[in-house]
């Protein structure tokens, strides 16, 4: 399951205080856009709806008897409803703007591309404007996560705020306040959405719509039925939904990074995670849809992009090269590890689909999250190495140190099979930074199980890591078979110890770096120094800081200038701290002419 630190966890001892730089499933952010204010009555249905709408209700409702036990497939759509039938029809002209569209996402990367994808429905749906604060909205997207019981509180009291503009509406407008042509609709979108929605879709009109991950071309019906007085729920998952044809409107206009999704779902179903539930089975975008929409991104300007996916390097497009897989075959995984998934259909594997956008676009970088330590094939490994333009930055969440509570957790190796993976890996890949995530205090976890994770952190050295109390999630394996028997104030404890343990560890990878030079792609001003100082990050995702200088610029020697966003900057590192590296910059530069005088350098120190 590379960013900024997040601020939606407020308490000091939570993991958001510690996050480093690369990014995971687990991850939570709070968008730039986006801002936090001030949980609600229970669910009833008083409107009629059409019959395929209470399609996964009909299958969540048929569990009364057993309610504790769902399975992943009752909360999959019918074979028959597909993905085409429930999309919206697209205007052949430019339609009127509808309504302006205010939107918040919480979450992980992926919940930030879905929004893109939704405003790309919308725009062709005629919702064209978008508002900077929902006092001024008629429609209100707010993208929800379900992987932490803090994120959906937050998530609450949002709510709680937007159901006050809607409630309040005349006098709002009367004084100043709201600026909207009339009371917004508020709409649920994500894995929130899907995990709750009978209580989110409640009496008090609090909310008009709740979409899930895989429903959103259906999101222009549903605020028509909310326009006929109805509420629009649609939360069905599906087998094959990837919005693969989707063209995503950027959000961040002037980045120069982005976000490509490749894949959606996860069939990895560990104990202690809903995203199987709320994002359903994992489905691959064809490589060609990828390639175009990296294209389209280079010409506008981006220099760096995200590949994107619940587990994205299980990577697997068979819509063109299909096969059927031996019986009982586990298809390729890292050596030591195994899967409760079985591969039937075999295709274009993630390494390929790297090669390919390495190859076709070597001026940019490609960094990629979050994934599973079982699919890393030696294939990957090597094509990592080779290519200079996918970042040596891996992200090995291992959870836990102890292999009791790694099986408990149902991850699919032992202790001894990721530290040999983390061996491998290093010998192939030298100059490689590791990210992880772990979780402290997962059910039944002893002081002995604690540990194994704090040893485990100090023999691996990790670059960054992501670093949570546990928090049980209904719907969970762990929810229905195990007991969240660790108190609170002991998972705080051992959350404490090991970022401490983290913290002692990472200078070491930081302070490596001093003295070397490094490829910097400039990101923006320093927001301490926003007039001397740029920001930008190394290939390893670490963060850089130096003097906003003229400098000469490799690719015209008569030239020296300021580097601006965008540029490729070789910086000499001379100091570093436990977050961040600061250094001079030597020169403007182009990635592959940076590393190609690496490798001739290299040849003429071994001669």
């Amino acid at each position: 399951m590379a960013s900024a630190l997040s601020s939606i966890i407020n308490q000091p001892h939570t993991a958001q205080r510690f996050k480093l730089h690369s990014p995971s499933c687990l991850t939570f952010f709070k968008h730039k856009h986006f801002s936090f204010f001030p949980p609600p009555k229970p669910f009833s249905i008083s409107s009629p709806r059409p019959l395929h709408l209470f399609a996964a209700s009909l299958n969540f409702s048929s569990l009364s008897n057993k309610s504790q036990n769902p399975s992943l497939r009752d909360f999959i759509a019918p074979a028959s409803l597909t993905a085409s039938q429930l999309q919206p029809r697209v205007p052949d002209t430019e339609v009127p703007s509808t309504g302006r569209i205010y939107h918040e996402t919480y979450g992980c990367q992926m919940n930030v591309n879905d929004m893109e994808i939704v405003l790309s429905i919308m725009k062709n749906a005629g919702y064209t404007e978008i508002a900077t604060v929902p006092e001024n909205a008629e429609i209100i997207f707010i993208n929800t996560c379900a992987i932490r019981e803090n994120a959906e509180l937050k998530v609450w009291q949002r709510l709680n705020y937007f159901w006050f503009l809607k409630r309040n509406w005349k006098t709002n407008v009367a004084t100043g306040r709201s600026q909207s042509l009339h009371p917004p609709k508020v709409v649920v979108l994500g894995c929130m959405a899907e995990r709750l929605k009978e209580k989110i879709l409640d009496a008090d009109k609090m909310v008009d719509v709740v979409c899930g991950p895989d429903a959103y071309r259906d999101l222009p019906r549903l605020l028509e039925e909310v326009e006929c007085g109805q509420k629009g729920i649609n939360t069905l998952l599906s087998l094959e939904e990837t919005y693969a044809d989707i063209n995503p409107v950027r959000i961040s206009k002037n980045s120069i990074s982005a976000f490509v999704s490749v894949m959606r779902g996860c069939n990895n179903m560990c104990s202690f995670c809903i995203v199987p539930f709320t994002r359903g089975r994992e489905r691959s975008r064809p490589v060609d849809s990828i390639v175009r929409e990296v294209a389209e991104l280079w010409k506008e300007g981006v220099k760096e992009v995200t590949l994107l996916g619940q587990n994205v390097n299980s990577y697997n497009d068979a819509s063109v090269v299909e096969k059927e897989a031996e019986l009982g075959s586990n298809w390729k995984l890292s050596e030591g590890f195994s899967s409760i998934s079985k591969v039937r259909t075999t295709g274009l594997r993630f390494s390929d689909l790297l090669d390919r956008l390495s190859s076709e676009f070597p001026e940019m970088r490609f960094r990629f999250t979050s994934p599973h330590p079982k699919d890393f094939p030696d294939e990957l490994l090597y094509l990592m190495r080779e290519r200079h333009n996918i970042c040596k930055l891996i992200h090995l969440p291992a959870q836990t140190g102890s292999s009791t509570m790694l099986q408990r957790m149902r991850r699919g190796y032992t202790r001894e099979a990721y530290l040999s993976l983390v061996q491998k890996i290093r010998s192939i890949i030298p100059d490689v930074a590791l990210s992880s995530d772990f979780i402290s205090g997962f059910c039944g976890e002893t002081e002995e199980d604690h540990s194994d994770t704090l040893s485990l952190v100090k023999e691996v050295g990790y670059d960054m890591a992501y670093m949570f109390a546990y928090s049980m999630r209904e719907k969970t394996h762990a929810h229905r078979n195990y007991v969240d028997d660790v108190p609170e104030e002991t998972k705080q404890r051992r959350l404490t110890e090991v970022i401490e343990t983290f913290l002692e560890s990472t200078g070491k990878c930081y302070d490596g770096q001093v003295g070397t030079t490094q490829l910097v792609l400039v990101e923006g001003p320093n927001k301490r120094a926003p007039d001397t100082e740029l920001m930008g990050k190394s290939d390893k995702g670490h963060r850089v800081l130096f003097a906003n200088l003229p400098i000469s610029d490799r690719e015209d020697v008569n030239t020296k200038r300021n580097p601006v966003v965008g540029d490729y900057v070789e910086v000499r590192i001379t100091r570093s701290t436990r977050a961040s590296l600061f250094g001079d910059a030597i020169a403007i530069t182009k990635l592959s002419s940076f590393y190609n005088n690496l490798d001739r350098e290299a040849i003429a120190c071994s001669m």
